[in-house]
């Protein structure tokens, strides 16, 4: 079996600190090669892989000014499209654009739709649900108007993040610095539990965050961190009494919500998006309907067995289990055309 992984360049893959886009991408692909599996990741050519990696593009147009982003991208597109008669799969990670070159090519194409944004991106999903196969990240995030090849929730490699069966006193707040996240509601709840809060994530929304968020951190209660990787970033997503994930919009997914729970720490989410599909409440953490409820939430997570919360996230978000579901629905689309012997 032979893939073409479409990433996308917003960012390197995997990216160094934030772009959970390429994260995914980055962490099926290597599931995938581990499996046996021949993949080409089509993705900045500064990006680090076991698969064989292949592009045009140098580096993000994040991270580097003369990338234009427009420009590189549909560069990066016909690239990939170019050699599409070389691969089984085009699996692409890189949202709609790709589908402009769907009929032009006769290979099964698979997109993972990485949050379903807007009623207005329809109509660049809608013509092409004959040629691709269209993969939702949750239930929750399944357009009504929209036809399906199946849900696959994102999964993590566990033995990555490790168990923290203690934590802290502290709250946490991992996540873009924009309203939708919620962060200067989690604020509101850390001032009210009269707990420290950590807060890690990108600044998306500079105003926002000069209006709502920079005028409460100080050097003691409400402390940002910044963007923060390896080592740093375990350490904050398991040294938490919980995780405030107090979204202000319907989430299609949220990686830091599996990752703070492979590392024990409950999370306190609103009952949102996909929120429900991730969180077990009473056993993960709690899913409440109000920001008010959060402090009642907060004297409550301490009671949660850390362990259980491990166990259960590894259960149901452990990286084998997504590789798994994408290796059968790649030989559910190629079994009809070929029959091909595919691996196990």
């Amino acid at each position: 079996m032979r893939i073409a992984m479409l990433a996308p360049i917003a960012w390197r893959t995997p990216p160094r600190h934030y772009g959970p886009w390429e994260l995914v991408t980055s962490l099926l692909t290597e599931a995938l090669v581990a499996r046996g599996v021949d993949v080409t990741l089509f993705a900045t050519l500064d990006s680090v892989t076991t698969a064989r990696l292949d592009g045009v593009v140098p580096a993000s147009y994040n991270e580097d000014p003369s990338i234009d982003a427009k420009v590189w991208e549909y560069r990066h597109l016909a690239y990939l499209f170019e050699r599409a008669d070389r691969f089984d799969i085009v699996h692409n990670q890189a949202d709609f654009p790709a589908h402009a070159f769907a009929n032009l090519v006769d290979t099964p194409i698979v997109t993972t739709i990485h949050g379903f944004s807007s009623e207005r991106i329809l109509p660049m999903y809608r013509p092409y649900e004959d040629r691709v196969h269209f993969v939702a990240i949750s239930d929750a995030d399944r357009h009504p108007a929209l036809r399906y090849a199946a849900t696959i929730h994102h999964g993590i490699p566990f033995d990555e993040f490790p168990l923290d069966p203690v934590g802290s006193d502290d709250l946490l707040f991992f996540g873009r610095i924009h309203p939708d996240k919620g962060p200067a509601a989690a604020i509101g709840v850390a001032r009210a539990t009269g707990r420290r809060l950590q807060m890690y994530g990108i600044i998306q929304d500079a105003d926002y965050h000069a209006r709502e968020v920079a005028p409460h951190i100080d050097a003691d209660r409400i402390r940002y961190h910044g963007v923060v990787g390896g080592t740093e970033r375990l350490v904050a997503l398991g040294r938490a009494r919980a995780l405030l994930h107090l979204i202000d919009f319907d989430e299609p997914f949220g990686l830091s919500v599996i990752e703070a729970m492979a590392c024990g720490t409950p999370v306190i989410a609103l009952r949102r998006g996909s929120m429900a599909e991730l969180i077990e409440d009473g056993v993960t953490g709690f899913l409440i309907d109000h920001v008010d409820h959060a402090p009642a939430a907060v004297d409550a997570a301490g009671a949660l067995d850390r362990g259980a919360i491990r166990r259960v996230a590894q259960a149901r978000f452990g990286i084998d289990r997504m590789a798994d579901a994408y290796l059968e629905l790649y030989r559910r689309i190629l079994e009809p055309r070929r029959g091909d012997a595919l691996p196990a």
